[in-house]
């Protein structure tokens, strides 16, 4: 069984969780974020907290943001 993927909004940037509370990476833009999902495997799937509907509560400008930065993150790994 393999565990859950969380992405999180914080601090400007996105948090990359495997299972509840276990934090495997941290990327402010899309190169890193795809670096992470890459070295760590994650392919599918995902689930994302309500940080990312809220994003400007969580350092970035508009609430659309995270999930822009995630998108594009996501193109990069074609």
């Amino acid at each position: 069984m393999r565990d859950t993927v969380f992405i999180e909004a914080m601090c400007g940037g996105i948090g990359v969780y495997i299972g509840a509370g276990n934090k495997v990476g941290f990327a402010r833009t899309p190169k890193m974020l795809a670096y992470i999902l890459d070295t760590k495997k994650i392919y599918g799937e995902v689930m994302f907290t309500s940080s990312m509907d809220f994003a400007s509560e969580y350092g970035f400008a508009d609430n659309g943001d995270a999930r822009k930065l995630f998108n594009d993150a996501v193109e990069m790994r074609g």
